[in-house]
């Protein structure tokens, strides 16, 4: 009975299966007739209508595939019909196709065919909206009339869905192949339009394959059908499924993709190299509207907690190497960008993960399609103060997909997995004020430290400081146009808001130092500001005299004494009168400091502070950088005061001449030093220790002789010895501990050692920058420029950049005798100048660009010298007559200037 019923119930769904093929073929047969005879209304407006004039003329295979295209699309159908139906093109067949023909001939030659208007009544009385959503499972394919060879599966139709479309590396490849045969690429273009265009298609396409065989567990017995075009299409379709089931390569990681992305660069590689890329409009049209149906998906729906493979998507259209085509820059490329800035955070991670394990080249065109986004947007864009960068939803778009990329860099560089950072917030808890100043007051900050989360680096698990070395260098990010054309004070305005106005200080890795440090400048200004507010109201309200700003009076003869004693006094009061803006008085010298005098001061208290004679730090001569002295007699009170004196420089936009290896400034963000940056401080050390590393020789103990106890030298030069592990002189490094070795010798010379000299600095420099958001802008590079400054001196950018007044122009014989012998002078001299007019011989971060000098006329020809006010940049220049008068005034200026009031 069962056997019975079974074969019942096959035969009545063979039989309903049978009737809806004999529909869809009629109605793909109503398209055809009215796309080639019409519907002979001569008043129709059907724009798939013949008789209507809007058609234009098709072959008959053409014909055929529109009408196929219309049936899917559920396309508006005449009212008036033709008594006798076209039939759809047949001659030259493939034979699987002549057969599927063949078969639809057959189910229907007994039905009875009667049409009214769009209705195509049958023995279930199926209309056309019922034939489009109840279609059997079976592929459909085009085929050309008059080249039988031509047959390829497009798409799948299964019940209730919408057509699946996929193409594979050997799809693609057959279909390039025919269509060079025929020379028409009309089926390739019609293809990639319907595949690039259909998000569902995408992520079925280009995936991992064992031999020919599809792996993924998601495809349909139509799309097995359909991927394998070389195969019998009456092959049964359950034995080619299960043999997909069967044959998979394993089970994926979570990291890991379906996707084949060297069969997909193939792929394009293929396809790419047609001469004259017929197919490039159709394409971009097709990504357009893919990106466009994402783009609203991704605002209302959560597709990717549906497919976790949608990420199929992105990775395939960052390889299209489109990047030279303006079409694509301007539609296709910022509508991808604006999907991608709106992937859940899980989908963004792993895109970063699978981009990690690109090649450098490879990541650097994806950034650099990028940046050519953001910069064709900058040029061609209307910004105004009521529209700025920021409200451009396609740069914001690329600024946010651009991070996906900048953090793959990260991922794939050379990364430390081991993290210091949360053991020096304990250090920092556990310790107290006191204990560095022997202060009786405790710190009172005016406002909440606010610290910004990462979202999207925590979900990686990585900091950038992780990372030794990315991918690419960090400054292949950076996005000079944008920068220039930032109206800073807006974007940090929304920076400061925290809102959800878009701010590019969130994205500094798109920024160059120079903004950034301009951004850093707002920050500290409105801190100095609120500073003021607070001590004009609490004179008002107390009747006590107002202090608005941090006021240093120092003697030159006793500079250091003064400074550290004045700022020792300041902290112990009130640790934010540190954040007032700094106004230093020289002790018997007129002048008002508006920022001049402080950058001599800054100068002046540098070199004494790194004077041999103070035995602080230690100088390492291969390196010229300081390091901190293990065996100094200074209190922790004078490294605090130092570390507040560095703080303060940054706080006042002082570049200071100091000479530290670029671990102090990692160090100050907050990781610890380990081996490799010995390089830069130590690199003959580091180079001894990389060749006990290398060598493999089972005789190490023999011929390096090294045991676990190590010496070095303090700052008098006496011998000091360390043990790194108990009893280290009794225990030899050998091949299964020297890794052990290096490890704890680097963690002792620039952790240990000198650990409660570094905190006690890294705590008086945090007392001015704690509250500013100076670790979430700069890596530890750019902190350096923002103490040091630039170390290029492009000159020429200096008198590009240089500003004239009081009469004086780029064409006065003066200014251009003035260059003439600037160009001219030594580098020395050159710095000496620098440090004349402007009070410090390094060029700001951004490079002498942005110096802003200004050479003003300082009366006629007369025997005064230049004189300059640095607060200002502002050298005064009298009109002399003759280069060699010039000359020698200019140079006695430069070479005689220390101290004020000495011209």
């Amino acid at each position: 009975m069962d056997s019975e019923y079974s074969e019942n119930t096959s035969c009545t769904i063979d039989d309903t299966a049978a009737r809806k093929r004999a529909a869809v073929k009629k109605l793909i047969e109503q398209y055809y007739y009215q796309l080639t005879k019409g519907c002979r209304n001569p008043s129709c407006a059907n724009e798939f209508c013949a008789s209507s004039g809007k058609v234009k003329e098709f072959t008959p295979d053409e014909a055929a595939a529109q009408a196929l295209q219309l049936f899917m699309r559920k396309a508006h159908l005449c009212g008036a019909n033709p008594s006798k139906m076209a039939k759809l093109p047949n001659q030259g067949m493939s034979e699987s196709v002549s057969k599927r023909f063949g078969q639809y001939q057959e189910d229907n030659k007994n039905e009875k065919s009667s049409r009214t208007n769009n209705h195509i009544p049958c023995d279930d009385d199926i209309s056309c909206d019922r034939v489009h959503s109840s279609v059997e499972e079976s592929p459909m394919e085009i085929v050309s009339p008059t080249h039988p060879s031509t047959s390829v599966t497009l798409f799948s139709i299964n019940p209730g869905t919408e057509k699946q479309h996929f193409l594979s590396e050997n799809i693609l490849l057959e279909i390039i192949s025919k269509c060079q045969e025929e020379k028409s690429y009309s089926v390739l273009i019609r293809t990639l339009g319907e595949v690039f265009s259909n998000k569902e298609s995408l992520i079925k396409s280009f995936l991992k394959e064992e031999g020919s065989i599809v792996v993924n567990e998601n495809l349909t017995k139509e799309d097995i059908r359909a991927m394998e075009i070389d195969q019998d299409k009456d092959q049964d379709s359950q034995e080619i499924e299960e043999n997909v089931r069967t044959t998979k390569i394993g089970p994926l990681k979570s990291d890991d993709v379906t996707l084949d992305i060297e069969s997909v660069r193939r792929a394009f590689l293929a396809l790419f190299g047609i001469p004259g890329r017929p197919f490039q409009d159709a394409l971009i049209n097709a990504l357009s509207t893919l990106c466009m149906n994402l783009e609203i998906d991704l605002k209302y729906h959560n597709p990717y907690h549906r497919d976790k493979n949608m990420i199929n998507i992105f990775l395939i259209i960052m390889e299209i190497p489109m990047l030279e085509c303006p079409e694509y820059l301007d539609s296709a490329l910022p509508a991808f960008c604006k999907t991608a800035s709106l992937l859940p955070l899980p989908a963004q991670t792993k895109l970063a993960k699978v981009w990690s394990k690109a090649k450098p080249d490879k990541l650097k065109t994806m950034i650099d399609t990028l940046h050519q986004v953001i910069t064709l947007r900058v040029i061609g864009g209307h910004f105004s103060r009521d529209y700025y960068l920021n409200d451009d939803e396609i740069i914001v778009a690329a600024t946010k997909t651009m991070k996906i990329l900048y953090y793959a860099g990260l991922m794939g560089g050379n990364v430390e997995v081991v993290d210091y950072a949360d053991e020096i917030e304990q250090i920092e808890e556990d310790e107290s004020f006191q204990d560095l100043l022997q202060g009786a007051i405790s710190r009172d900050s005016k406002e909440p430290k606010q610290t910004k989360t990462d979202l999207f680096a925590q979900n990686l698990g990585i900091h950038i400081l992780d990372c030794r070395k990315p991918l690419l260098p960090f400054e292949d990010y950076y996005n000079e146009l944008l920068s220039d054309n930032l109206e800073m004070d807006q974007d940090f305005t929304n920076y400061k808001s925290g809102g959800t106005k878009f701010s590019f200080m969130n994205y500094s890795f798109i920024l160059t130092p120079a903004v950034k440090a301009q951004g850093l400048y707002y920050d500290n200004r409105i801190r100095m500001f609120n500073e003021r507010r607070l001590s004009v109201i609490q004179s008002l309200l107390h009747g006590s005299p107002p202090y608005p700003f941090l006021r240093l009076h120092v003697r030159r003869d006793h500079l250091v004494d003064d400074a550290l004693v004045g700022l020792e006094m300041v902290a112990m009061e009130n640790p934010t009168n540190l954040k007032k803006q700094l106004v230093v008085e020289f002790d018997g010298e007129q002048g008002v400091d508006e920022g001049g005098v402080s950058k001599e001061f800054f100068q002046l208290v540098v070199e004494e502070l790194f004077n041999p004679d103070f035995a602080m730090f230690t100088l390492n001569q291969e390196t010229e950088t300081y390091w901190f002295n293990p065996t100094s007699f200074e209190s922790d009170a004078q490294f605090t005061l130092i570390g507040i004196i560095l703080g303060l420089a940054i706080y006042n936009n002082v570049i200071l001449d100091v000479h530290f290896p670029m671990v102090l400034y990692r160090k100050l963000l907050g990781k610890r030093g380990s081996f490799h940056d010995l390089y830069d401080w130590n690199p003959d050390l580091a180079r001894g220790l990389q060749y006990l590393l290398d060598y493999q020789d089972s005789d190490i103990e023999d011929v390096f002789m090294q045991s676990f106890r190590i010496t070095y030298q303090d700052v008098f030069g006496t011998l000091l010895t360390q043990d790194l592990k108990e009893n280290g002189e009794k225990l030899l490094v050998n091949q299964a501990n020297k890794q052990e070795f290096v490890e704890m010798y680097a963690d002792f010379l620039l952790n240990r050692a000198v650990e409660k000299q570094f905190r006690a600095f890294r705590r008086g420099f945090q007392m001015v920058t704690e509250d500013s958001p100076l670790k979430e802008l700069f890596r530890p590079e750019e902190v350096e420029l923002l103490v040091c400054g630039s170390k290029h001196f492009d000159f020429n950018a200096l008198e590009e950049a240089t500003e004239y007044d009081g009469g004086y122009t780029s064409d006065t014989p003066l200014i251009r005798y003035f260059w003439e012998l600037f160009h001219k002078f030594s580098l020395e001299e050159k710095r000496k100048f620098l440090q004349f007019a402007t009070g410090s011989d390094r060029a700001p971060v951004g490079g002498l660009s942005k110096l802003k000098l200004v050479i003003a006329r300082n009366g006629t020809d007369s025997d005064r010298l230049p004189t300059a006010h640095t607060c200002f940049n502002v050298l005064l220049l009298p009109e002399y007559t003759t280069k060699e008068k010039l000359k020698e005034r200019l140079l006695k200026a430069i070479n005689y200037s220390k101290g004020f009031g000495m011209l």
